[in-house]
Parts: structure tokens; C-alpha cells; sequence
């Protein structure tokens, strides 16, 4: 058995992973830490939790996490992972970050958005672990730069589509809606109850730090520079993320074109189910899941396609594919430990 650790495992996205480490079958849960809660049992921190998990939460303490972890989560807000990360890979350790702090080749792109990176010689080393696309990379690495929620579910419908030269890169525009669980735990005027309820309203338009980063993804599937038009909304339910994207068509292209683009691209791949074209994805279908959902409808007099997909932000968009990473790495069944069935309703 192999013994993983969650740092940071009170935020949503690390209550998430300890859900999901603690059912799964090839690893064993061993510590867990938090800041606001350290001599804490996780249960009290997470009732729902009560019998299942007899973890206390700890201090961050590096040799006491490199004792007591093979592989270790780190579900922390930006900027903090990079000072923890050097320390964990000399010692062995594998390492799953959930952050932002390794996810871009460009480092002047991620200091122009975040701050002055102090590990800069292991960015290079890090993987970019979307799972579906590059699982070859994800074999063996020991450091695994988790995608952001919202590039999850941008880049999941795209990348074949750019890969393949079937839309035109320039003319992409993505529209994304997200639960309001994907602004993190901690207390915001804007995720206050009486602000979000009945609420819908776009945010951070035009500015958004998730934009970047797709950006370098999909330039390298399109081989040249690719910038999008992304505006992210803040949806009024917990968990969920929809996104729906519009391009213009690269050349005539079929329907029948586009789907078999997707059925050869993601062929074996558990996760990514294609819905029917007279139903589109609903992020009710995906909800507590490691799916995602992905849908597309051809405008053929405009030359346009409509590519829709869902995803559960804390799931797929985190903790779910975090955990699928580590399945990639570590040479487990890609699956195991997230085939949940879906509610039905």
C-alpha cells in the first residue's frame, strides 16, 4: 500500500481528496494538515466524515510528512506550495500540487500573474496533468502541476479539436459558470449567502488568472501562439462548473467529423463521455464525479461549432483529477478509487 498525505486538507479541494484517498484501494491515508486546525480530529472539522476518518489535523511539518507519506497532495493557495515542493522532492517524495505554482512553462507569465517564483529551476520538471491528454509525461514524474478547474473544462473539448485543425484558434470565445465551492473555504463578501443566492453575474472579465494558462496549452496543440476570450460567471449551487465555448470552423467540417475526432482522441479514456447531440450536458449528470461531460453542435450555415461541457469543479476540476494523476504515476488502474456512480437524480 502506498501512504499518501493531504496538505491543506480542510480547504474544500483537500476534504475532497481526503473523501476520495480514504476509499481508495491501493493507498492508505496517513496525515493530514491544516493551519487553521491543527490538533483537531478532521472529523469535527467535517462531520459528514464522523467514523470514517480518525486522522487529526497537524502542523505543517516537513520531516514529519516525509515520514509518514510516499505521496503527498498539496491543496494550498497559490504562492505557499512553491517554498514546500524543493524540500518534499529531496527527500523522495512524489508530489501533486494543486496550485498554480508549477503549472506554466512561462515563468514570466505566472510572476506577471501571481508573484516572484522561488523554485524556478523545478518548473521545467513539473508536468502539466491533464490526465487525457498527456498521460505519457504523467507516467513516472514525480512532480504533477494540478489544472485549475476552469481550464479543465476548457481545454478537455478543445485540445483535440485545435490539435487536429478543425477551428480556427483565433476565433475561440469561452463562457464558463462555476459553483460558488470554487472560490475556496474561506469567508468572501461575494460567496456570502445573501450575495450568491439568486445571484448570476459574471466576474474578473477579461482579467481572469485561468486565462493564461489555457492559452499555453492550446498554443502548444495549435504549434503557434493562441489567445481566447474567456469570461467566467459565478453560478448560484455548491459544486458544478459548465462551460460553453464558440469558434468558427477551420474548414467544412461534419458533424460526423467532429465526433469521431473525439471518439479517436479520448478513446479509452473513463472519464470523457459524449452526449447526444438533443441532450446537452447538465452538471446535475456529473455531480460527486471525475466526468466530465462534453457536447458540440454544428452551425452549419454560420460555419460555427457549440462546444459544451460540465464537470464538478471540486472532482474533476481538483481533487478527483488530482487523485487520477496520482493512479497515472504511480502505474495503478487510472480509475481506481473514482468510479462513483452518478445520482440519478
Amino acid at each position: 500500500m502506498i501512504r499518501t498525505g493531504v496538505v491543506g486538507a480542510t480547504g474544500y479541494a483537500g476534504a475532497e481528496l481526503v473523501r476520495i484517498l480514504a476509499g481508495h484501494p491501493e493507498v492508505f491515508l496517513t496525515v493530514l494538515t491544516s493551519r487553521r486546525y491543527a490538533g483537531v480530529p478532521f472529523e469535527k472539522v467535517y462531520p459528514a466524515m464522523s467514523g470514517m476518518i480518525d486522522l487529526v489535523c497537524e502542523a505543517y511539518d516537513e520531516s514529519r510528512i516525509c515520514e509518514k507519506a510516499d505521496v503527498i497532495f498539496l491543496a494550498l493557495p497559490h504562492k505557499l506550495p512553491m517554498g514546500f515542493v524543493p524540500g518534499l522532492l529531496k527527500q523522495g517524495k512524489k508530489v501533486i500540487d494543486l496550485s498554480a505554482d508549477f503549472r506554466f512553462s512561462d515563468l514570466g507569465v505566472y510572476e506577471s500573474l501571481y508573484q516572484p517564483h522561488t523554485a524556478k529551476d523545478l518548473c521545467a520538471r513539473a508536468v502539466y496533468g491533464l490526465c487525457e491528454v498527456f498521460p505519457e509525461r504523467i507516467k513516472g514524474s514525480d512532480l504533477i502541476a494540478n489544472p485549475g478547474c476552469y481550464p479543465t473544462s476548457v481545454l478537455l473539448p478543445l485540445f483535440p479539436l485545435v490539435k487536429h485543425r478543425l477551428i480556427d484558434p483565433d476565433t475561440i470565445i469561452a463562457d464558463s459558470k462555476s459553483g460558488v465551492s470554487g472560490a475556496g473555504r474561506s469567508l468572501s463578501l461575494t460567496t456570502h449567502f445573501c450575495e450568491a443566492d439568486e445571484s448570476f453575474k459574471a466576474y474578473k472579465v477579461g482579467g481572469h488568472r485561468h486565462k493564461p494558462e489555457m492559452e499555453e496549452k492550446l498554443s502548444l496543440a495549435a504549434g503557434k501562439p493562441v489567445k481566447i476570450t474567456f469570461v467566467p460567471h459565478l453560478l448560484p449551487m455548491t459544486r458544478g462548473m459548465e462551460t460553453t465555448i464558440y469558434a468558427d470552423l477551420a474548414r467544412e467540417v461534419k458533424e460526423a467529423d467532429i465526433e469521431a475526432c473525439f471518439r479517436e482522441f479520448y478513446a479509452g479514456r473513463r472519464f470523457i463521455r459524449l452526449t447526444d447531440q438533443h441532450r446537452p450536458p447538465d452538471t446535475l449528470h456529473v455531480r460527486g464525479t471525475n466526468l466530465c461531460d462534453i457536447g458540440f453542435v454544428v452551425e452549419k450555415d454560420k460555419g460555427r461549432i457549440i462546444l459544451m461541457s460540465v464537470i464538478d469543479n471540486l472532482v474533476k476540476g481538483a481533487a478527483g483529477q488530482a487523485v487520477q494523476n496520482m493512479n497515472i504515476m504511480l502505474g495503478f488502474d487510472e480509475a481506481a478509487g473514482l468510479e462513483f456512480i452518478p445520482y440519478a437524480v
